[in-house]
């Protein structure tokens, strides 16, 4: 075995989980790039995982992993810039290890992020909001549940993390009504719930029943959703409320959609920039950046 092995251990139990308290999200993702990059240099070299050394990790090669996952496995310069922030930070912890390999390592730390254009933020006006509410069929458990949902990530904004880890124990609809939300980063926040979706939540939250610990939104089987389940189900309302707003027909919805109305709804009701920030969980000055210059089109200029 070479070192590469050893070295991988000690960086996901030491670094990531021991120091870092890396979410399980995070720990996920970059378990996943090293499984991509592994799978590349078998095809590539013949080398299986034991038998890499940092000689077969140098700069060339992970540029040229980096150029595979953009033209082979098509995934966007948003994810390739992703895996390359996981590989660095792996490199980055290898160096105290290794400093025998420190030229090897910096020459892929060099690396650099490819520059992308940012496009428009998708949002839904008032009317197209209103249909995709009424889309789901609540004469049907799950079409209660979905609609309740869309209400509720609407007003709230919350992340589809955040949406499908929501328990019973963190709803309060009494005074000051509010949901408690551990988000990003493991931040914890209160976001308020209006007079309107605690009237919808109310009834569900009834018929829901369940213990404390229990997903507000649950599958038949009483498990949280996953987040491609939520994904699939707005996209599959959205479909359903084009017939009734025909607007929705050529527009891409998504669940991040619905935290951009969110945003522009607060934005739109004249909710300063910070408090945004701070309701969606973002860092004011990085992750949400909202302004809106006479003149211009303010799609433009949300991202989240």
């Amino acid at each position: 075995m070479t070192a590469i092995a050893p070295a991988l251990q000690q960086y996901f139990t030491q670094r990531l989980v021991g120091q870092r308290q890396a979410s399980p999200h995070t720990v996920a993702a970059y378990r996943d790039c090293f499984r991509l990059l592994f799978a590349y240099l078998a095809q590539t070299s013949g080398k299986q995982p034991a038998e890499l050394g940092f000689e077969d990790l140098d700069a060339g090669t992970i540029s040229g992993f980096l150029a595979h996952l953009e033209h082979q496995r098509g995934v966007s310069v948003s994810t390739r810039n992703a895996r390359l922030v996981a590989l660095r930070s792996w490199f980055a912890f290898a160096a105290h290890l290794h400093p025998e390999h420190a030229a090897l390592i910096a020459r892929v730390l060099a690396i650099p992020s490819k520059r992308r254009d940012r496009p428009l933020v998708s949002f839904l006006e008032a009317d197209e909001a209103d249909a995709l509410l009424k889309a789901p069929d609540t004469r049907r458990w799950t079409g209660r549940r979905d609609r309740v949902l869309l209400t509720f990530a609407m007003q709230t904004g919350l992340r589809v993390s955040e949406l499908t880890a929501a328990r019973n124990a963190d709803i309060a609809t009494g005074r000051g009504a509010h949901v408690q939300v551990l988000g990003k980063g493991r931040k914890e926040r209160a976001v308020p719930l209006s007079s309107h979706t605690v009237a919808v939540l109310r009834p569900w939250l009834s018929e829901r029943a369940g213990q404390p610990r229990d997903p507000v939104f649950p599958g038949p089987a009483g498990h949280r959703l996953s987040r491609d389940t939520v994904r699939k189900l707005v996209i599959r309302h959205a479909h359903r409320a084009a017939a009734d707003c025909p607007s929705l027909a050529t527009r891409k919805i998504g669940v991040h959609t619905l935290r951009h109305t969110c945003a522009m709804t607060l934005l739109r009701s004249g909710v300063d920039l910070a408090t945004i920030a701070l309701w969606l969980g973002c860092a004011a000055r990085r992750s949400c950046r909202i302004a809106r210059p006479a003149g211009r089109d303010e799609r433009s200029y949300l991202w989240i």
